[in-house]
């Protein structure tokens, strides 16, 4: 039994001191000390001894089996911090090298836009309404003085679905349902998508509208100008002006066009402007008595101003887009620009 235990010692102590892999390892503990390791297996056949080399036998396994749990420990400790200054060197970073670009998400220029303009009637105490977008005839012509004979309907080359069902040309349904609801006075921004049959570089067939309305007793048209400038000094900064020029719309009277002098030649005269000093945005009026009483509003009582904007017409003067399909290609080289 001695010659064995120093047999095994001398095995053992050689393959652990070479051993060079963990899981090596683990395989000569179980090898040496498991419960069916050598080691016990010596300790089993005591039994054959005589009793007094019993003790001496199990005093000389237990010492070997001490020793070489030292060595083994000794030896995984070893093989850990190798292994450690191995990951290190292969995980180690060279501070010379320039690190990866970091890529931030960005608001599309339509979406900022309609931020700012929805922060600039809210701080002026509109509420934000919305409408469905599949309309019916009454809703987006009739109630809004454009009768089926009107003429008026011939510069909204529309959508129909039925006779009677289309998909909205401007977002003034908006206003005539929530007139309807005869909760006055009213102070409302009504935005969304609208169609017509229209495509070139400055139309789309889908495009997006932002109306304001406003009913109350005593409005006239110098709030609605007053409206205005505070709207286009807050989207366009404080040294733009505002022109006010009769136009006709069927459903404001009177009405007129919106400008906003040049971005570029301030009001000169440039090829921007085509000369004039002056930008179209969109159009205004007070709002039509007729349209007022087919809402069930007293127009002798109540009066009232509206005026309405394209969000696209508004960004392409804001950051000098000059195709309005450019903002819907997805172009990430056009719109990492904003």
């Amino acid at each position: 039994m001695k010659e064995k235990l120093n047999s095994i010692e001398h095995e053992a102590l050689q393959l652990i001191n070479t051993a060079n892999d963990l899981d090596v390892l683990n395989q000569l503990r179980v090898r040496f000390l498991g419960k069916k390791g050598e080691i016990t297996s010596v300790l089993k056949g005591m039994g054959q001894l005589s009793p007094e080399e019993r003790p001496v036998v199990g005093a000389m396994a237990n010492e070997l089996k001490n020793r070489i749990e030292t060595v083994l420990e000794d030896r995984k400790v070893t093989l850990e911090r190798e292994a450690k200054l191995q990951r290190l060197q292969k995980e180690e970073i060279d501070l010379t090298l320039p690190g990866e670009p970091v890529i931030y998400g960005k608001a599309h220029p339509l979406t900022a836009v309609f931020a700012e303009l929805k922060r600039i009637f809210l701080g002026m105490g509109f509420d934000v309404a919305e409408g469905p977008e599949i309309e019916t005839d009454y809703y987006n012509f009739e109630a809004l003085n454009i009768p089926r004979w009107h003429p008026a309907r011939d510069m909204q080359d529309t959508f129909f679905i039925t006779d009677e069902v289309l998909l909205r040309t401007h977002t003034s349904p908006i206003q005539v349902r929530t007139m309807q609801k005869g909760e006055l006075p009213i102070r409302i921004i009504a935005f969304g998508r609208v169609y017509r049959v229209d495509m070139d570089a400055t139309h789309i067939p889908n495009f997006r509208q932002i109306e304001a309305l406003v009913i109350d007793k005593g409005i006239t048209f110098a709030n609605l100008k007053e409206t205005i400038n505070v709207m286009v000094k807050g989207i366009f900064g404080e040294n733009r002006k505002t022109r006010l020029r009769p136009s006709y719309f069927p459903f404001t009277e009177p009405s007129a066009e919106v400008d906003v002098s040049c971005f570029v030649c301030d009001g000169v005269g440039c090829r921007l402007c085509k000369g004039s000093g002056w930008l179209e945005i969109g159009g205004a009026g007070m709002v039509h008595p007729r349209v007022l009483e087919m809402s069930g509003i007293d127009s002798e009582e109540y009066s009232g101003f509206a005026f309405g904007m394209g969000i696209e017409r508004i960004a392409m003067l804001k950051t000098g887009i000059n195709d309005i399909r450019l903002i819907y290609e997805n172009d990430l080289r056009f719109l990492n620009q904003f």
